[in-house]
């Protein structure tokens, strides 16, 4: 039982609490009352607040569609206003473009183009909308008269900036081709840059705004006249300057050079030059000089003369790839792309027919040398020919995506040439064969014929055109002519086209029967001499000169190649003539050998038959030796090692056969004046034999 105290104790707590709960409560009422009267009060003013918003919305939105009709109608007026003062500024374009006009493009390009663009924007809004306008027709004729000034414009330039490249140049990129510090030092500049820049706007505008394709012609015209004076002026250098020494030359850029060219003369081609200085040093080795030399005189003076054109041709033709080569670079930067090829074409056409016809020119004239059997002009056409060839793969990437005609000028040029070529080289050896056997044109000293220095001349020609001169006989077919079979691996898919193997086989079988006609002919030749001695000697001169001038040159090798003991058989034939010649002396030596000779015993008196048989003898001999003597003297032995082998030879026959005759008879009393009889020791005949094939003795 809780005691009273505790229980109102307890009872105070719990009034108190409730108390604080019943204050509470009523603050709580309170607050919900203020609460409600604020949301009543919020409520209302939004309520009104609305109503406004909704009156204000009535009166703006209408003001602002008012607004924004105002603003697009002020837009409509300023893009009206904008598209008259555009309008207005077509109708001011003549007047304020005439002046420009009128004065032309000349030093004011840009300015100039500016104005044709807007003439040509007049143009075409008057075309649109005012077709019948007359400012259409001020305008249409402003464009025509500037479009016209520009066309001049662009003819002047290419005029007067164009100039001919200079010989010296030319000269300088041709043997500068395989050095490229060369080429950058001589740039070939056709145009000024700054020139170059505003034909290329002008005639870039001519071609999109001008429709105008005229100005196309008056650059090939004028390009194609500087190309072929280009070269005529190397050509026309070429013949004032040229010399034997070697290829013209003049210091290119005097602020770079000195009064030497570029780089070595470029290599002379193998001409009648090269075969005349073999045969001077053959000269000074006995073989056609005097004392017995030949009397042949190489005719160096027309030799040079071809020299010089064959030169002059064969750098034209180089500068003609070298040129056109850069005109090309030059016409991509001025023509449009469609058409340039046929631009290009019509701009080489007049120095390549120069070219072309020069060539065919030379081919006429060689045909015209082979009638006359004159095949040293012909050579001309060998040094060409390689040329030509060399340059073709050049050629033919010059002349790409041009005409089929243009194209097939240089291979036809070509054939003309091979053609010719191989007639000359089939008509030679027919001439060497036929050669007629005239006896006032022999040489009377027995020495070289003038055929066998010719023929030898010839052939040594070849040498630097083995190649050259192999395939003209194969686009000849003339391996049949000379029984060579043509082997399938030796042809390429052209049937002009042989390996270098077998061109050489050829040439080795063409040279091989030159020199069999040769000797054939020789032969016959040899038969105009009564005496079988000068025979002998007339012979072996020709056979040892043309040996000596196999071996001196690659003819040998050359030789060699189908005809292994050409060598072998030359010295067994001039070994045979020695011997022939050698029989002659059987005259004067069968006098005094011991056959028919009077036998006797030392110290018993000679019988007069015994006696006149021994003078009968020394007189023979005398007689015989002094004839011999007299008429070999004036025979020829041009080389010197031969002429002394003979020699020595013969007095070695003779000394020792006098020297037993002269032993055993000298001292027998067989006449009673025997300095008669021996006229001669055997050292005096020696001495007579020396100065046999010396006309100066």
């Amino acid at each position: 039982m809780i005691p009273p105290q505790e229980a109102s104790a307890r009872r105070r707590e719990i009034e108190d609490k409730l108390k604080q709960e019943e204050e509470t409560l009523s603050f709580i009422r309170d607050s919900l009352e203020k609460s409600d009267q604020l949301t009543r009060n919020m409520v209302s003013i939004l309520s009104s607040f609305e109503s406004r918003l909704m009156k204000l919305e009535n009166s703006i939105i209408p003001v602002h569609k008012q607004t924004e009709n105002l603003q697009r109608l002020q837009e409509n007026v300023e893009k009206t206003l904008s598209c008259l003062d555009h309008v207005i500024s077509y109708y001011h374009v003549a007047s304020d473009t005439e002046k420009v006009i009128r004065e032309g493009p000349t030093g004011r390009l840009d300015e100039y183009l500016g104005s044709m663009a807007k003439i040509q924007k007049a143009v075409e809004y008057f075309q649109d909308n005012s077709p019948d306008s007359p400012e259409l027709n001020k305008v249409k004729l402003l464009f025509e008269r500037g479009k016209e000034s520009l066309e001049s414009e662009f003819r002047s330039l290419m005029t007067r900036h164009s100039k001919v490249v200079s010989p010296v140049l030319i000269l300088d990129l041709i043997s500068g081709e395989e050095e490229l510090e060369i080429q950058e030092e001589l740039p070939l500049e056709h145009l000024p840059e700054g020139v170059l820049l505003d034909v290329i706007r002008i005639s870039r505008w001519l071609v999109e705004f001008g429709h105008n394709q005229d100005f196309m012609n008056v650059y090939y015209q004028i390009r194609s006249s500087q190309l072929d004076r280009s070269i005529k002026g190397l050509k026309e250098h070429f013949r004032k300057n040229s010399s034997a020494s070697g290829v013209p030359y003049s210091p290119a850029i005097p602020n770079k050079r000195k009064d030497t060219p570029t780089k070595k003369p470029i290599k002379r081609p193998g001409t009648v030059r090269k075969a005349q200085n073999l045969l001077k040093q053959y000269s000074q080795h006995g073989l056609d000089g005097k004392k017995g030399g030949s009397n042949l005189i190489p005719l160096e003076g027309r030799d040079d003369m071809l020299d010089v054109e064959t030169d002059a041709y064969i750098h034209c033709v180089s500068a003609f790839v070298k040129l056109a080569q850069s005109e090309y670079q030059l016409l991509v930067e001025v023509i449009p792309e469609h058409h340039q090829k046929k631009t290009f074409d019509s701009l080489i056409q007049d120095a390549l027919e120069g070219l072309m016809l020069e060539g065919e020119n030379i081919v006429s004239a060689a045909r015209k040398a082979i009638v006359r059997h004159d095949f040293s002009a012909v050579l001309a056409i060998f040094p060409i020919l390689r040329h030509l060839k060399q340059t073709k793969p050049e050629f033919d990437q010059v002349l790409q995506g041009t005409a089929a005609s243009t194209k097939n000028k240089l291979p036809g040029l070509i054939t003309s040439m091979e053609t010719v070529g191989a007639k000359a080289l089939e008509d030679f050896a027919d001439n060497i064969k036929n050669d007629p056997d005239k006896e006032y044109n022999m040489p009377k000293d027995g020495t070289v014929h003038e055929l066998t220095s010719n023929a030898i001349l010839f052939l040594q020609q070849l040498l630097d055109f083995q190649e050259t001169a192999g395939a003209m006989l194969a686009s000849q077919v003339l391996g049949d002519t000379y029984n060579i079979p043509l082997d399938p691996r030796e042809t390429s898919s052209s049937a002009t086209s042989y390996s270098s193997e077998f061109s050489r086989r050829l040439l080795s079988t063409y040279i091989c029967k030159v020199l069999g006609n040769l000797q054939l002919n020789l032969l016959s030749k040899s038969k105009v001499y009564e005496d079988p001695a000068l025979s002998a000697i007339f012979l072996h001169n020709n056979y040892n000169y043309i040996l000596k001038a196999l071996e001196k040159s690659e003819l040998i090798q050359l030789v060699a190649v189908t005809q292994k003991t050409a060598e072998r058989s030359y010295r067994e034939h001039i070994e045979q003539q020695i011997q022939t010649y050698q029989r002659s002396w059987l005259k004067v030596t069968d006098y005094i050998t011991e056959k028919n000779l009077p036998v006797f015993q030392p110290g018993v008196k000679l019988r007069d038959k015994e006696r006149q048989v021994i003078k009968e003898r020394f007189k023979g001999f005398n007689d015989g030796l002094e004839e011999l003597c007299k008429i070999q003297k004036a025979w020829a032995i041009p080389d010197t090692e031969q002429r002394d082998k003979i020699r020595q030879a013969q007095k070695h026959i003779v000394k020792e056969t006098y020297g037993a005759f002269l032993h055993r008879y000298g001292s027998v009393p067989f006449t009673k004046n025997p300095e008669k009889y021996i006229k001669y020791h055997v050292e005096q005949v020696g001495d007579m034999i020396d100065r046999l094939f010396d006309t100066s003795a």
